[in-house]
């Protein structure tokens, strides 16, 4: 599974080349594109862009819900995520 930041900094890059590719259609901008949905697709196990940013907004969100569960447990153990006491 891909790492979430990973999935985050696609998907950021998949934003900004739709924002580009909208002011005009540019010979590097299509490659990156191309090459930012072949990469999203590739780490999502998705053979299309509006599955991959779907798949990937979801890893993300529970990455992201995931991360704040074991902190809020941690929390309520006394220690930190790191396993010390805090």
């Amino acid at each position: 599974m891909t790492h979430p930041a990973v999935l985050a900094r696609l998907v950021e890059e998949y934003e900004m080349e739709s924002e580009l590719r909208a002011a005009g259609p540019h010979g590097p901008v299509r490659q990156q594109m191309e090459d930012v949905v072949y990469t999203l697709c590739v780490s999502t196990g998705t053979r299309d862009i509006d599955a991959a940013l779907a798949a990937a907004r979801e890893r993300l969100r529970t990455a992201w819900l995931g991360d704040a569960d074991a902190a809020e447990a941690a929390a309520q153990d006394g220690r930190t995520l790191s396993g010390t006491a805090g």
